[in-house]
């Protein structure tokens, strides 16, 4: 089972930007789906994105436009671009392995904090 560890979060003003890394500690080439979901507390965990094996990339309306997720599987890798951040952009970020609905792997998370 891969283990996922995140980093590149921070503090940030609106309209700003950051990456955030997910590096594996093997292989992500033959992992079918991978992605991000974000929580804030009390509220209900959201997909953020997601992408497949082939690199089609689905994402959530909130963060259309604005954020773009890519995968190096030389590097075993997975960003989130994410710009043009707002503060509704504040969460732990956390990537995950497998399938959406029921992912094989998560990472420990990563803050972000968008200042207004």
């Amino acid at each position: 089972q891969v283990q996922l560890v995140e980093s590149g979060g921070g503090l940030v003003q609106a309209g700003g930007s950051l990456r955030l890394s997910c590096a594996a500690s093997g292989s992500i080439f033959n992992i079918n789906f991978m992605g991000w979901y974000r929580q804030v507390p009390e509220k209900q965990r959201e997909l953020v994105a997601f992408i497949t094996r082939g690199g089609s990339t689905n994402y959530a309306d909130s963060v259309k436009g604005r954020f773009t997720l890519f995968r190096d599987n030389a590097k075993n890798t997975l960003y989130l671009q994410m710009n043009s951040l707002k503060p509704a952009d504040t969460a732990v970020y956390h990537c995950y392995a497998g399938p959406a609905y029921d992912p094989i792997s998560w990472g420990q998370g990563t803050q972000v904090t968008v200042s207004s």
